[in-house]
């Protein structure tokens, strides 16, 4: 999918506005069904600490270059 210059992603990090690289693919189990998704959006500098944040706590499930991602057949589009 291509994004026009209103829909470019960005980072998911509190007050960050860079460009998205990373699709963080997570899922918190005591709210969401097994087969449910979530997604955030990271930059280069804020990929490990996102990944990090969310693997702690055991919800991390995938990390996907932003290139490599479907939009078209993910759940819902990435938080910014």
């Amino acid at each position: 999918m291509e994004f026009v210059a209103a829909e470019k992603p960005i980072c998911s990090a509190k007050g960050c506005r860079a460009d998205a690289e990373w699709v963080l693919v997570w899922n918190n189990p005591k709210v969401h069904t097994p087969e449910r998704r979530k997604t955030w959006l990271a930059c280069g500098d804020h990929r490990e600490q996102l990944s990090s944040f969310l693997g702690v706590r055991g919800f991390l499930k995938d990390v996907v270059a932003i290139a490599d991602w479907d939009f078209d057949a993910a759940d819902e589009r990435p938080a910014p």
